[in-house]
């Protein structure tokens, strides 16, 4: 789960790390007044769960409450269009107003979690203001990196070490180790999955303030946090993601025409993993569970074609809990009750798998069967290519 700037920075005071003085306005004279609170200049940011708000036009310093109420009226209940948000953008609902900052230099913060290596892995950059994917590509040395150690944490060396690396003097280097160490508390204690500051800058009086604040929720911690549950902002989500999770399914939106209907993550992942070595595009990732219920099913195939870019769906299912015949019963229903349209290529594998083809087979409709994870690939590539209405 993402949450606005504006909220990941709430957190950071809750946990003692420095951020600018700062208020969210939903309006051109909210901005007007929290700007003449913080002595006229300031800095308005637009707010949506994407990056890149600076070069899109979603950063304005201004130097009157006027001019704040100006900027904040030309953001909010507008499309604000970045690198990560697409060509279509994202509908600015509120804007951080915050004082301005003398700033010496710019430095990237990061946190999150390497699993390769199973633990969190904590990333510093002197290219602070950069997005760390171009460093990385570019500039790989230019990153220090270490990493928390299961049952110890982060130790207080370890945050010494990134600290002076990047070249910091003996007062910041001293506030950049405390911060680092308060970061990585609230990382572990809210089951955080990213924690970023992008950039972290330094003052020309050598302290240390988070001018940015970026924070991703791993999903599957937050039954542990009731209090994290009023941060999420539904209007920021894919729609369709947000109707599947109302139902225990995991859906995310690709870009490809090749729909997937698929029980476990890794199966999933495998799916559109061999469609792309067949030649095509996943238009999502789409997780029915171990159940794959009649009612998941059908929402699924739903929300797989809301998408108007599919032009074939896959089902691969195996039957672990579930068996083959029931989840193909469910796949018949649905595909009949929708009405579905597209070419549907069905393989199913594990208890009762002939039992479930075989309903298939003699449905009536226009299922194309597939024995192995291969062969579906290559039908249902080919029927994406060649469209047209099978079922």
């Amino acid at each position: 789960m993402k949450i606005h700037e504006y909220q990941a920075k709430a957190l950071f005071r809750e946990y003692g790390i420095p951020v600018p003085r700062g208020e969210v306005a939903r309006t051109g004279s909210e901005a007007a007044a929290i700007a003449k609170d913080l002595g006229g200049r300031a800095v308005v940011k637009a707010q949506i769960h994407a990056g890149g708000r600076g070069k899109g036009g979603g950063v304005k310093v201004v130097q009157t409450p006027d001019a704040a109420r100006e900027a904040a009226s030309g953001m909010i209940g507008k499309p604000l269009i970045t690198v990560q948000t697409g060509p279509s953008g994202k509908i600015v609902s509120q804007v951080l107003v915050e004082g301005p900052l003398a700033i010496e230099k710019e430095y990237y913060l990061g946190f999150v979690v390497d699993r390769s290596k199973e633990r969190v892995a904590i990333m510093a950059s002197r290219e602070g203001g950069v997005e760390i994917e171009k460093v990385a590509q570019e500039d790989p040395e230019k990153i220090l990196k270490v990493f928390a150690t299961p049952g110890l944490g982060l130790m207080p060396f370890q945050a010494r070490q990134l600290a002076f690396g990047l070249g910091l003097s003996p007062r910041a280097a001293a506030e950049a180790g405390s911060l680092i160490q308060k970061l990585y508390r609230l990382f572990v204690e809210k089951d955080c999955s990213l924690v970023e500051i992008n950039p972290l800058v330094v003052t020309p009086e050598q302290t240390v303030v988070a001018l940015d604040a970026k924070i991703v929720f791993d999903d599957n911690g937050l039954f542990r946090h009731p209090e994290l549950t009023g941060l999420r902002d539904v209007t920021e989500e894919d729609p369709s993601e947000t109707q599947a999770s109302g139902f225990g399914l995991s859906y995310i939106k690709l870009d490809g025409n090749v729909g997937c209907m698929v029980n476990g993550a890794g199966l999933a992942m495998a799916t559109m993993d061999i469609i792309k070595l067949a030649g095509g595009e996943p238009a999502n990732f789409l997780d029915v569970g171990g159940g794959a219920r009649e009612e998941a099913v059908t929402e699924a195939f739903r929300i797989i074609l809301s998408d108007a870019n599919v032009k074939a769906v896959l089902v691969n299912i195996f039957g672990g809990i579930v068996r083959c015949d029931v989840v193909a019963q469910g796949i018949i229903n649905a595909v009949r009750n929708l009405s579905v349209r597209v070419p549907v290529v069905v393989r199913l594998e594990g208890t009762n798998a002939p039992l479930g083809l075989s309903l298939v087979e003699e449905s009536g409709m226009s299922f194309i069967p597939a024995k192995g994870l291969g062969e579906a690939a290559r039908k249902v590539v080919e029927a994406a290519r060649v469209g047209g209405s099978l079922v």
